[in-house]
């Protein structure tokens, strides 16, 4: 058959130019003309030539309506918008930012003894063992070995001394690395880099017997001995400034960062309003501290418990960073968060819940302990000291205690405020006593009014005093998953939601509808995957009011979690809390609440002042021998003895991950699954008819043309169009890379997901939905809906084409719904002919 109007003929015997059609992928950041064969040379590309900053790949084209939609029927458009083409591929959109730099705390490069270098003096080299660049590792092998067993398989003990003698009877001249487990246990405990060994203080007992004899009348608590544990927190800040991982996520001066539209923005710690004060500051008590580098300290501690065997005593973990690093290298680099302590916290019988005196020796064993964990920075706070940073250069820094990221129970502990106020209230408390003084009360009536009028404990001593410029008041911020996403929205809201149907209906019809909204969203105990499908599920049974209470609380949360924020996105996130205490009192109508007094909504009202003072809310263990691996891996990459490791495009190492980050620069891309599935024919007409769509081989044809003519193929003859004769290969799931400024991203802001499309997932069909981006449009209107019934791949002259069958969804509505404020994707259109097709 000859050559027809179309691309290609039907015939067997094809042109042979056609090899050139293979289409090489091009940079889409603008202005760069290079393109690469594949997508691996092109993320390298990225990676050496580009800022860190996300691509889209460009989106596939959808089904034209015209091949679906008979002439006859009448189309509402605004019952339904069909996805449109944009004109172009969607380039990278660069946020233009202006940084104005403190003028005085500058960060300058100094020699280790201090004195400033010139701004082109390279660093120092690091000092190495020139016999043993390796120590205290034989050699490569003995290193890669323990890397590979102890950080990456996290082999038992049992399962390593089993491999040593396998190797060592498989070694005819060389024994194995390591005899046993505890050989090479010791081995990592000798690295000398990133040590920050753990110690213990006791704290003797407040009451002691002066004849010996024990007094029954005097409760245990008192007679018992407390230990601490706890890390030096100066080498633990010196461990991460020395680490040049952290080279491109550090920030060494606070700034001031305007965006190219004259709005001030907040990111990281260095850009908010506290590192700029605190700076000045420092300058303005000691000039002589000019050049140096501001360290903030931030510290935190949640409510999870490790219990001793005794069952009377808990520990409450404590973390370290510093406000140096980028959010995105905190929250993506083991070693950004570090635990330094585990702080004893006494139990006692239930006759002492409601003592005074056994509440004040809690929380004053609290701060005592935290004020000696912290003793070491006192030097560094007062005068700078000299610590290499991740650029290799010596600096001299100060240190300062800035921020303490706390639930609300952690926040009564550290304030000294009775429980149900609120924390940050408390900031002038000096300035009430001066005032109260000055009107002539007593001291000890001083601290009774302090406790009714205001909830402070003016007993307590808290642990920054004797620290300077430390204010526990200003440093306290809010913790966004423990308070907002676990305690406002599962612990309050949800619970709300049971209340309020229990009112409404009896206990048995209540229950069944419980059960429904369970079996309909069904995400366990994943808070943030429930916020993300709560809204649709519960619209059908709740009124308008609490909908839209859902809504202003889901804004919220999806607000404050970006990683950077202006002026307007701050009055956004106060018009979301306006709009949540406005429909918030829906629960108080319908007799669900009799008040509001929860101190972990009210935080909410704080949200956008600790935006502005401590820059984005950051989601913040780590083990003593992983931070010793990692910080001699780092060393060895420094020296060129290892390639530097990057998370690489490659699929999740296990199958059943469903999401997780991604540390370095990569395009928005999808791919399939590594492993492709064996129960599936291999030819393209059988499986069509083993899956239950025919349709399959003109799609996939039509699918190809397009790919190689670059046009659609609506209209183009079967005749004309490609014959596939390749094998076909299935995959139940594909996996996502993408930026999300919502989700917890890489080191790049990058994030991937998997998509899944399997006929059994835990005994029942799973079809997972997926965005698909049409245009530039904010929000959804930029996106269309699809479910995704089938991933597959197949080649075509040499070259593979991966693609996924798809069912695309319409969308009611140009906006979103006026009761329930989301848009509604729908799975019939008005021909009631499901629109299918493939993209790539």
């Amino acid at each position: 058959m000859g050559r027809k109007s179309g691309c290609w003929s039907n015939s067997a015997l094809m042109p042979r130019h056609r090899q050139k059609v293979k289409q090489p992928w091009p940079c889409t950041f603008p202005r760069c003309p290079d393109s690469f064969p594949n997508t691996s040379a092109l993320s390298r590309h990225v990676t050496a030539k580009h800022c860190c900053m996300p691509t889209r790949s460009a989106p596939p084209t959808p089904p034209t309506v015209s091949r679906n939609i008979s002439q006859d029927n009448e189309v509402n458009h605004d019952a339904y918008n069909e996805p449109g083409v944009p004109e172009r591929a969607l380039a990278p959109t660069r946020r233009l930012c202006n940084k104005l730099f403190h003028p005085y705390l500058t960060g300058t490069p100094c020699d280790k003894h201090g004195q400033d270098l010139d701004n082109d003096t390279l660093p120092p080299h690091p000092v190495i063992d020139e016999s043993n660049p390796w120590s205290p590792f034989d050699d490569e092998v003995q290193f890669q070995v323990a890397d590979f067993l102890f950080q990456k398989v996290e082999m038992s003990q049992g399962d390593i001394d089993y491999l040593m003698q396998l190797w060592e009877m498989s070694m005819l001249e060389r024994s194995a690395p390591f005899p046993n487990h505890q050989d090479m246990y010791s081995a990592i405990d000798s690295i000398p880099l990133g040590s920050a060994p753990w110690h213990c203080f006791k704290v003797p007992p407040c009451w002691s017997s002066p004849d010996g004899r024990s007094d029954s009348s005097v409760p245990e608590w008192k007679k018992q001995e407390y230990q601490v544990w706890y890390r030096d927190p100066d080498t633990v800040i010196s461990n991460i400034l020395s680490n040049p991982d952290f080279a491109e996520e550090f920030d060494s001066r606070p700034y001031i960062d305007t965006g190219n539209d004259g709005q001030q923005c907040w990111s990281d710690f260095m850009s908010a309003n506290l590192a700029w004060s605190h700076a000045t500051r420092i300058y303005q008590e000691d000039p002589d501290a000019y050049g140096s580098m501001l360290v903030p300290i931030i510290l935190g501690s949640d409510k999870t418990t490790v219990s001793v065997a005794t069952g009377n005593v808990e520990y409450h973990p404590v973390y370290l960073s510093i406000g140096n690093l980028t959010n995105r290298a905190r929250r993506a680099h083991r070693n950004g968060v570090v635990p330094i302590a585990f702080l004893v916290i006494p139990h006692a019988d239930r006759a002492y819940d409601n003592d005074s005196e056994f509440r004040n020796f809690k929380r004053q064993l609290y701060h005592s302990s935290l004020s000696v964990v912290l003793r070491s920075l006192k030097p560094g706070m007062k005068k700078p000291v000299i610590r290499r940073c991740p650029d290799g250069h010596f600096h001299r820094v100060i240190y300062d205690l800035a921020a303490y990221i706390a639930d609300y129970p952690e926040q009564v502990l550290l304030t000294g405020i009775v429980s149900g106020w609120c924390a940050k209230s408390c900031e002038h408390t000096a300035g009430i006593i001066q005032e109260l003084e000055d009107e002539g009360v007593g001291a000890a009536d001083i601290d009774e009014l302090l406790w009714d009028n205001w909830g402070i404990d003016a007993n307590l001593i808290p642990f920054t005093q004797g620290f300077p410029r430390a204010d526990i008041h200003e440093m306290i911020t809010s913790d966004l998953l423990h308070q907002i996403i676990k305690g406002s929205f599962k612990d309050h809201l949800v619970e709300w939601v049971q209340e309020y149907l229990e009112l409404l209906h009896s206990a048995i019809e209540a229950k069944h509808i419980m059960d429904d909204i369970d079996r309909r969203y069904s995400t366990g105990d994943d808070s943030k995957a429930l916020m993300k499908v709560y809204l649709s599920v519960i619209a059908d049974y709740l009124p308008d009011e609490m909908v839209q209470c859902f809504a202003a609380f889901f804004d919220f949360c999806y607000l404050v979690r970006r990683s950077d924020f202006n002026e307007t996105a701050l009055a956004e996130v106060e018009e979301a809390v306006r709009r949540f205490h406005h429909y918030r009192v829906v629960f108080l109508s319908t007799g669900v609440r009799q008040d509001f007094n929860l101190p972990r909504q009210h935080a909410m009202m704080h949200y956008v002042q600790h935006i502005v003072v401590f820059g984005a809310p950051n989601d913040a263990l780590t083990n003593q021998r992983l931070d010793k691996l990692c910080a001699l891996r780092s060393h060895l990459v420094q020296q060129g003895l290892l390639p530097a490791l990057h998370a690489t495009l490659e699929p999740f190492e296990k199958e059943d991950e469903d999401d997780g980050t991604v540390d370095e620069p990569a395009l928005s891309h999808v791919f399939l699954a590594s492993t492709h599935e064996r129960n599936y024919s291999r030819n393209l007409d059988l499986l069509a008819h083993q899956i239950g769509h025919p349709s399959l081989v003109e799609l996939t044809q039509r699918f190809l043309y397009e790919q190689l003519c670059s046009m659609p193929a609506d209209n183009i003859e079967l005749d004309d169009l490609p014959v596939i004769s390749s094998n076909v290969y299935v995959h139940h799931s594909a996996i996502a890379y993408f930026s999300a400024p919502s989700d917890i991203s890489g080191i790049c802001g990058m994030r991937r997901e998997r998509i899944r499309s399997t006929p059994s997932w835990y005994g029942y069909p799973r079809r997972d939905c997926a965005f698909v981006a049409q245009d530039s449009a904010p929000g959804f209107r930029g996106l269309a809906v699809v479910r995704c019934l089938l991933f597959f791949s197949f080649k075509y002259d040499g070259v593979e084409y991966p693609c996924a069958l798809v069912h695309w969804f319409n969308q009611y509505g140009s906006r979103p719904d006026a009761e329930e404020p989301i848009f509604f994707p729908s799975t019939q259109n008005l021909s009631q002919i499901l629109f299918i097709s493939l993209i790539h």
